[in-house]
């Protein structure tokens, strides 16, 4: 008997990496060519006099209404000019950088044909961690200060932040801006529909981020995937007794689903854990939706998250 169930194991895994393979190879063939736009190099190797030249080349990053006065300024700062210096001892060439992106593009165009392909521009901004990789119409903005290594003197930001400014997360922070373009945003506020939302946007990363880890794809670090893996069953049995799934008191985004150093159970293992449990746990309910039903990904997507949920089959794993 044992001898049997491992050749159906050994079957079902040959089919599925057959499956996978010619994912991937039709994903290969997709034709992607993207052109880099250095404009932090070209910003910060001109001199005021060029910049009538960088104005009419790239006016969508002078806006009206400031006097040449501004960017005069910031090109000869003194602490600006030390970041870029920064900068490009990280990334003096950006090639290795645009054949990720390329790929990413092919994974993306294959799943969404009608994708539009962007000119690429890479830029020094103003440290805002919410604008890391901005995809927008047929343009994509890469903040590159905020991808130097969380140990940079620059950065004062806190530890929870600071372990995403890494190069790793360029890939994942482009799917969430390209996402937003993809999925609809939730219907109403209940802590179910925030869940669900961000696990559709997790499981594109699933989809088009093959080579990339769960800790990668939602930005933790290994111990934490590791943490809500071991408490999975733990954190689910809290939701449901707490009454939480479809409340909308607007207090639980700050407990479970934003940005934070950790969730807020209010309890001892708060501190243990990662911020975002709810997205995680949005996560495998998705997956459990995919594994459960033939769906698009176009129309899971799409989904009413109540809808999605009560299909899912969704069981958390207990804990040994």
């Amino acid at each position: 008997m044992k001898k049997y169930f491992a050749i159906i194991t050994l079957v079902f895994l040959l089919v599925s990496c057959d499956k996978k393979s010619k994912v991937e190879k039709a994903v290969e063939e997709i034709p992607v060519a993207l052109k880099v736009n250095r404009f932090d190099q070209a910003f910060f190797e001109a001199s005021p006099k060029d910049l009538p030249n960088l104005k009419a080349e790239y006016p969508f990053f002078f806006p009206e209404g400031f006097d040449d006065k501004v960017w005069i300024e910031k090109m000869q700062n003194k602490d600006w000019k030390d970041l870029y210096a920064e900068v490009q001892k990280k990334y003096p060439d950006f090639g290795k950088q645009t054949s990720e992106i390329e790929d990413l593009f092919k994974h993306l165009k294959y799943y969404f044909p009608e994708t539009v392909l962007p000119r690429v521009y890479t830029v020094i901004g103003e440290m805002d961690y919410n604008s890391k990789a901005i995809y927008a119409n047929d343009k994509l903005i890469i903040a590159l200060e905020l991808y130097l290594g969380k140990d940079v003197k620059f950065y004062t930001f806190p530890e929870y932040l600071r372990q995403n400014f890494e190069e790793r997360q360029m890939m994942p922070d482009i799917v969430t801006s390209y996402a937003m373009r993809k999925i609809p945003p939730p219907t109403d506020k209940t802590l179910l529909s925030e869940m669900i939302y961000y696990g559709k946007e997790l499981y594109l990363k699933d989809l088009v981020l093959p080579n990339h880890t769960d800790a990668e794809k939602i930005g933790y670090l290994p111990e934490k995937i590791t943490w809500c893996q071991e408490n999975e069953s733990y954190i689910w049995r809290f939701f449901i007794e707490e009454d939480l799934l479809f409340s909308s008191d607007s207090r639980l985004a700050n407990r479970f689903i934003n940005l934070a150093p950790f969730s807020k159970f209010f309890l001892e293992i708060d501190n243990e854990s990662p911020g975002r449990v709810g997205q995680w746990i949005g996560w495998q309910i998705v997956r459990s939706f995919m594994e459960n039903n033939e769906v698009s990904l176009q129309d899971m997507l799409k989904m009413d998250a109540k809808e999605l949920f009560e299909k899912s089959k969704y069981k958390p794993k207990k804990n040994e």
